[in-house]
Parts: C-alpha cells; sequence; structure tokens
C-alpha cells in the first residue's frame, strides 16, 4: 500500500541515528514517570503519593523505556552505563558522546514536557515563585538535591556506590557464563535493581545514579525561571550527579569483572554449538544491558 512504502521511505537508514533516537525516546519515557510522580507528590502535599511512589515511578519507567528501546539502542537511558560499555569494549568509544547527548535531551524534553501538565499545580504550590529552598521549592520535582546535613564526599561516594551497585547487579543478568535471566525478563529485574538502590540510598541526594537523569532535568529548570541558582545552590553540588555515576558505573563493572567473569568456567564446546544452533533457528538476540557489542 501506498502508506507502507511511505513509511519504508520514513525510515532512518543511520544505525547511530537510530540508536539516538532510542535513547532519546527511552529516557524521555524514564523521566517522564519519575518527574511527574515527583511532581504529584509535591504539589499534592503528599495527599496523592508518598517518597516510594517517585521510587516505584522511576522503576517503572526503567522497564517500560528498556522495552520500547532495548532492540535499537541496547536502552543503556544513562551515560554512567554507556560509559561502562565503552570501558568493558561492548560500546564503540566513538559512540559515547551521541549516546549521551540523547539521553541528556530525552531528560530535558521529559521535565518540559511534565512541566506543561503540572504547571497549574506547581504555580499554586510554590505561590508563583520558582525557588529552590524554602518550604515551597519546587525545583527538587525535577533534578536532586542534598540533604543539609550531608558532607560533599559523602554525597560523591553515595552516588559512586549506587551507580557501582547498579553496574555489578546488571551485568550479570545477561552473560551467557554466569546463570543469565531469560532476556524477556531483563527489564522488569533491571527496574527491580532500580527500586531497590532508590528504595535504600536516596536519603543522601537523591539517588541520580545517572548523569543525564540529572542534568537534563538541571538544564530544563535553569532555563525555565528557577535560574542559575539550581547550579550554584549547595555548594555547586551539581558536579556530584554528573561525575560521580560515571567513576562508579567504571567500577561497579571492574569489580564484576573482576570478581566474577574472570573466574567463571569457560563454556564447553557441545554449549556453544547449542548456542549457535539456537541462534540460527530463533534469530539473533537483541542487546539488553548485555555484555555484547553494539555495532
Amino acid at each position: 500500500s501506498h502508506v507502507k512504502k511511505a513509511i519504508k521511505r520514513m525510515k532512518v537508514k543511520n544505525e547511530l541515528a537510530r540508536q539516538i533516537l532510542g535513547e532519546l525516546l527511552g529516557t524521555f519515557v524514564l523521566l517522564l514517570f519519575g518527574c511527574a510522580a515527583a511532581a504529584q507528590v509535591k504539589t499534592s502535599r503528599e495527599t496523592k503519593g508518598q517518597f516510594l511512589s517517585v521510587n516505584m515511578a522511576f522503576s517503572v519507567g526503567v522497564m517500560s523505556a528498556m522495552y520500547l528501546s532495548r532492540a535499537v539502542s541496547g536502552a543503556h537511558l544513562n551515560p554512567a552505563v554507556s560509559l561502562s560499555f565503552c570501558v568493558l569494549g561492548d560500546l564503540p568509544w566513538i559512540k559515547l558522546l551521541p549516546y549521551s547527548l540523547a539521553q541528556v535531551l530525552g531528560a530535558y524534553l521529559a521535565s518540559g514536557l511534565v512541566y506543561l501538565i503540572y504547571y497549574d499545580a506547581i504555580m499554586e504550590f510554590s505561590g508563583s515563585v520558582l525557588t529552590v529552598f524554602g518550604p515551597n521549592e519546587t525545583a527538587s520535582i525535577f533534578a536532586t538535591y542534598p540533604t543539609d546535613v550531608v558532607s560533599m564526599q559523602t554525597n560523591f561516594l553515595d552516588q559512586v556506590v549506587g551507580t557501582a551497585m547498579l553496574m555489578l547487579c546488571i551485568l550479570p543478568l545477561n552473560d551467557k557464563r554466569n546463570a543469565p535471566a531469560p532476556e524477556a525478563l531483563l527489564p522488569p529485574i533491571v527496574a527491580t535493581v532500580v527500586l531497590g538502590i532508590s528504595m535504600s540510598m536516596s536519603a543522601n541526594c537523591g539517588a541520580a545514579i545517572n548523569p543525564a537523569r540529572d542534568l537534563g532535568p538541571r538544564l530544563f529548570t535553569l532555563t525555565a525561571g528557577w535560574g542559575i541558582e539550581v547550579f550554584t545552590c549547595y555548594d555547586y553540588f551539581f558536579w556530584i550527579p554528573i561525575v560521580a555515576p560515571m567513576v562508579g558505573g567504571v567500577v561497579g563493572s571492574i569489580i564484576y569483572l573482576v570478581f566474577i567473569q574472570w573466574h567463571l568456567p569457560e563454556a564447553d564446546d557441545d554449549t556453544e554449538s547449542e548456542c549457535e544452533e539456537f541462534r540460527t533457528t530463533q534469530g539473533s538476540r537483541k542487546p539488553l544491558y548485555s555484555i555484547q557489542r553494539l555495532k
């Protein structure tokens, strides 16, 4: 039909461009769930959800985004994950910057849509004064901010540990030499890992564990009326959710290699033959938070 022909002509031929679109839309979905939940909880003064609601919404966002974009880009959704895969040799280094920019842009656009959806509620809650501090602050709907009593060093360690845990827990899930999970169940399993990290390590500074998740919304609040204070507040805290997760992701990946993967039994020839036969009959498996190369 003419419609099918038109759709076929519209298909993006360049593989990197397709992957960028996948990362952009996937991160958009992740942040839309998470920031919208934060807006609902905050503006309702916790009458329509509590802190756990936000944690669960981000986890649902992770699961949904992974199902959405896993066959296109591998569903990294996180520059720290992309960097870790570059270090592991599973993503070409030349793709790190495009992936990261797409993830930040997706987060920025999602924040803008949440702002539009909750504009009236945000203005009513804040008295039409967009601020970072005080009982009616609304900046924390979008980006993460630290607790007053926690030091900068502790916040940095917090984000390193949280992101290291993320990589340490997701790398074995699709490692064929380990005990991999069924591919179709990987998104809910990863979402549960994210939920666990959010529920156990978000008291200090919000458990961003994702530079795009924090920087995209922070850039949006800068441009939407909150001002430069979103970057200067808390002694320039903003760099911690950008730098520390990148460090933590690599640390977690190295720990997995040194303590687990290097010591796994080698696959025997029969297993390799069975795997090859399965791939031949079932088709190739798509990468999904997996240790396999995205060409």
